[in-house]
């Protein structure tokens, strides 16, 4: 594979999210992706400290263009790049519509938000001056200082963000954890590319998958309820019906959450929504399920909820990466 790389939620303090970065790294990973969520640790200050103490590539993954303004954004990419002696990533996406409307934000024409976000970064990046009137503005906008180039992944779910990201971004991180999923992305990914200039080089498609591994089965799939719980909620009726997921389970899945009956909507969550939604089980289970995504992708990005036990997570996610790409680590 391309990059094996791992998502990181700085939900825990930040010491520990490090050392979980530094044990990624000697497992075999080159990647980490820092996950940004309005209520958790900010994205940029852990992906800094990952990049003082491993030689990881490192970024985030994935920010919204909302909450920061894109050119911020875009000096923000580039400090860490500097930060990091030129391994910063970065991830962009449309974010989360629910937790932006909380925040009061509008989520609005989000494709082409994220595609105006990262082609004004890559200019300024290139140190040129400059003013764009699109969904956001900015006027003789320009960084004081030199930034490499950084890569730019689009977090993705949905057909057109998919096929926009294959044409002008540099990889796509597609949230999903099915192979069904996969070929299905596949298709669009193709379809991107079609359209997309040589110039740009080389194409990434990521699988940006949750996973949880344990050497004991049940532990593992009970530490995917949660953020399957949250998938769940989000997920279109389309991919619903792709994996006969019941719209109605789902719903009240998503009532739940919206209520805050967090135990009750993790309860909830059913025996198929782990299986569509998450790869859960031992390392040679996993293995087996990412030896069927890795036909479709060029990379492969570890999401959370990682394991019951993140201490141990890297060094078995390795394991079972190992066994998909048929090589050791």
């Amino acid at each position: 594979m391309r990059r094996l790389g791992i998502e990181l939620t700085p939900e825990h303090p930040t010491e520990e999210i490090v050392e979980t970065a530094e044990a990624a790294e000697k497992a075999g990973f080159d990647t980490a992706f820092v996950s940004s969520h309005h209520f958790n640790r900010d994205p940029f200050v852990v992906a800094d400290r990952i990049g003082r103490a491993t030689d990881l590539d490192v970024g985030p993954g994935v920010v919204n263009p909302y909450e920061t303004h894109p050119v911020s954004l875009a000096a923000r990419v580039g400090t860490l790049d500097e930060t990091t002696g030129g391994r910063a990533v970065f991830g962009i996406g449309a974010g989360d519509r629910s937790a932006l409307t909380n925040l009061g934000y509008e989520h609005d024409r989000p494709l082409r938000r994220v595609l105006e976000t990262f082609k004004v970064a890559k200019r300024l990046w290139a140190g040129e001056q400059v003013d764009h009137d699109g969904t956001f503005t900015a006027r003789s906008a320009e960084l004081n200082f030199d930034v490499g180039e950084v890569p730019v992944y689009v977090g993705a779910q949905g057909p057109h963000m998919i096929r926009m990201a294959a044409k002008h971004a540099d990889g796509v991180l597609l949230n999903a954890s099915h192979p069904r999923d996969f070929e299905w992305a596949a298709e669009r990914v193709a379809e991107g590319l079609d359209e997309r200039p040589d110039s740009r080089g080389e194409f990434d498609f990521a699988a940006f998958a949750s996973v949880s591994v344990a050497e004991d089965e049940a532990a593992a799939r009970a530490a995917a309820r949660p953020p399957v719980a949250f998938i769940v909620a989000g997920a279109a009726e389309p991919v619903l019906d792709r994996h006969d997921v019941d719209h109605g389970a789902a719903a009240t899945v998503g009532e739940q959450l919206s209520e805050g009956a967090f135990t009750a909507a993790f309860d909830a969550v059913t025996e198929r929504m782990l299986d569509a939604f998450c790869i859960a089980g031992t390392p040679e289970q996993v293995g087996e399920r990412m030896e069927e995504v890795s036909t479709c992708v060029d990379s492969f990005v570890a999401g959370s909820p990682l394991g019951p036990d993140r201490t141990a997570a890297p060094t078995l996610l390795a394991e079972a990466l190992g066994r998909a790409s048929g090589r050791d680590r």
